[in-house]
């Protein structure tokens, strides 16, 4: 069996944290946050990177992530652009209609499905998962088991931003299985109460120990027929109301949770105490800095990750 593949969603275009956060120098020796993605999967078992970008970083990301790795890391490229694998009509019509969204993480996953002969775990390249998160989907995705999808939840407390809202998939958990994802666009600590704001103004509280998705998949490559059929549906409710639909997005989480109400895969969950942190806003910056500084001086990882 071929080990399992690392997919990088690193094409994002940082309108909140103003900049392209996927290639700012953030460990000591200029380390991007995906660097320790990269180092904590291929200690994990791992053997292949797919890194999901945009041709117009493409020089950038060799120059400032890839030029840094060099052979020590297996690794290929996939590109998402607005027009991949959109048919030209819809992506006529969303241009008419003056769309300017990405169209999802969904969307993200089928641009590298070429690139994808294995079972993979699929990751945002903004998120700091933690070495213990990789060693448990490692350790799933390399055993008999693979082809069982799974998830490495995070408790919501842990993964706000005190900045603004966040986005996060809020998981029912029965007997280590996913019985729903919802995916919340809005949450937020206000008060002392954490809280999302529903696209109708309603308010929705939720409990701090919810245990919530941070797009940390593990799937078997015969998933993404599934995930390429979810996505035309989506296109096909896209192109019937494209003024009402100009802003949606077809999302990972939301793509799991129609897959388990349908009976198509059962999602297990995977439990590792492992701390998650983010540069969702450019003031999360000065925070990712110090804890990955605090990491390399706690010896959890080296000085240089490439030396």
């Amino acid at each position: 069996m071929k080990g399992p593949i690392l997919v990088l969603l690193a094409a994002g275009i940082g309108s909140r944290y103003g900049g392209l956060k996927q290639m700012d120098k953030l460990g000591k020796n200029g380390e991007v946050l995906l660097d320790y993605s990269v180092y904590d999967a291929l200690r994990s078992g791992f053997e292949k990177v797919v890194f999901i970008i945009r041709r117009d970083i493409e020089k950038d990301f060799r120059e400032l992530v890839l030029d840094r790795m060099g052979s020590k890391v297996r690794w290929e490229l996939a590109f998402q652009e607005s027009d991949s694998l959109i048919p030209p009509d819809i992506y006529a019509g969303a241009q008419k209609a003056g769309r300017t969204k990405p169209w999802g993480t969904v969307h993200a996953l089928l641009c590298a499905a070429d690139n994808i002969d294995a079972p993979f775990a699929v990751i945002n390249a903004d998120d700091f998962y933690g070495p213990e998160a990789y060693k448990a989907i490692g350790k799933h995705l390399c055993s008999p088991a693979a082809n069982d999808p799974v998830i490495v939840p995070y408790r919501l407390d842990k993964t706000l931003s005190p900045q603004g809202t966040v986005a996060r998939g809020v998981c029912e958990v029965k007997d280590g299985y996913l019985v729903s994802v919802d995916e919340l666009t809005a949450i937020e600590n206000k008060d002392g109460r954490i809280i999302n704001t529903n696209s109708d103004g309603s308010i929705r509280e939720l409990a701090t120990d919810s245990p919530v998705s941070m797009n940390f998949w593990g799937f078997p490559q015969t998933i993404l027929p599934e995930f390429r059929k979810y996505f035309d549906a989506f296109l096909d409710t896209f192109a019937a109301d494209i003024p009402g639909q100009i802003k949606s997005e077809c999302f990972i989480p939301r793509a799991a949770d129609y897959f388990i109400k349908q009976n198509i895969i059962g999602i297990k969950t995977l439990q590792a105490n492992s701390e998650w942190f983010g540069v969702t806003y450019r003031e999360d910056r000065e925070m990712a800095v110090k804890k990955l500084a605090a990491l390399t001086e706690a010896g959890v990882y080296p000085s240089s990750l490439w030396a």
